[in-house]
């Protein structure tokens, strides 16, 4: 999108961590308000339901004034692009005063980490210099350092193995426990769109297993899932092998936490025959929200 010099203020930074992790700080509240605000200033409440017309509210601290304005959601595209605006509140209620509407894209750097697009659109010339003589560069820039940070300290042991995974669930723990952990309900919702579970066995316990066929694009994947830890609507691990020669592919940990009335679900991998740049040129970030929202689609049935 090009940015139109009348009304808009946009830059670019690459951000020395990768995009699973960027948009792990952008989405989860509790991460953040560790980068938001440019330090000394602080962001005391977060409020985020990610999806188009879901809230988007930050209460920040500047110098002992607070700003509180909820704004909401226009697009959620999981890993790759977030557009968010308070020209309106959640309801679809309009702000007779809106300041700007952010339109942020996330793409995978040459040489690792990730480009970060921001584009900032005000409603005229005015809005927009206002804005630019309030700091808007050099704001957004260290708040952009400070994402790089926040995002790379999330980084695990062995970070070029690793993928994060992370969206609320709007069902309660139990809920979404069960939904995982429940043999009829799991071959439901497995596998990101376009792709159904054929299931060989099942016995979802510690120390269980699931053997299944994942089937799309016109293709069978064979899959384990070999159980390890299972704490009731806390965590689940799993070791997952597959393909024709059925070999480790990696470890999984699934944490499971309230959140404003829903779960927060966190999924770690660990890759164990490849690293996660590779892992996810390969689509397996997108597939993972993909399957995520899945689990949030059956859930809400039960």
């Amino acid at each position: 999108m090009t940015p139109n010099p009348e009304t808009d203020l946009a830059f670019t930074r690459t951000i020395p961590a990768p995009r699973d992790l960027v948009w792990a700080c952008w989405t989860d509240p509790k991460l953040l308000p560790r980068w938001f605000m440019p330090e000394p200033h602080t962001v005391e409440e977060v409020e985020i339901d990610l999806r188009p017309g879901g809230i988007f509210r930050t209460r920040m601290n500047v110098d002992g004034t607070i700003m509180d304005t909820p704004g909401v959601f226009l697009e959620v595209d999981a890993t790759r692009r977030l557009v968010f605006t308070d020209a309106y509140a959640p309801g679809w209620v309009m702000n007779p005063t809106p300041f700007m509407t952010a339109i942020l894209r996330f793409s995978d750097a040459d040489g690792g980490g990730t480009t970060y697009d921001v584009l900032v659109r005000h409603a005229d010339k005015a809005a927009r210099d206002n804005h630019e003589k309030m700091g808007f560069f050099d704001g957004w820039g260290t708040v952009a350092d400070q994402l790089g940070a926040a995002a790379a300290a999330l980084s695990g042991p062995e970070p070029e193995r690793e993928i994060l995974l992370t969206r609320r669930i709007a069902v309660p723990p139990a809920v979404a426990w069960k939904a995982w952990t429940d043999p009829a309900l799991l071959p439901k919702w497995w596998g990101p769109d376009g792709y159904h579970c054929e299931t060989e066995s099942i016995d979802l316990r510690a120390g269980g297993h699931w053997r299944f066929t994942m089937v799309g694009e016109g293709q069978r994947f064979p899959n384990l899932h070999e159980f390890g830890e299972m704490e009731e609507a806390t965590r689940l691990t799993y070791r997952l092998s597959g393909f024709d020669d059925m070999r480790h592919h990696a470890d999984v940990t699934v944490d499971f936490s309230e959140e404003a009335g829903g779960t927060r679900v966190t999924m770690k991998m660990t890759l164990a025959d490849m690293k996660a740049a590779d892992a996810m040129q390969f689509g397996a970030l997108e597939k993972g929200y993909e399957t995520l929202a899945s689990l949030e689609q059956v859930a809400r049935t039960l």
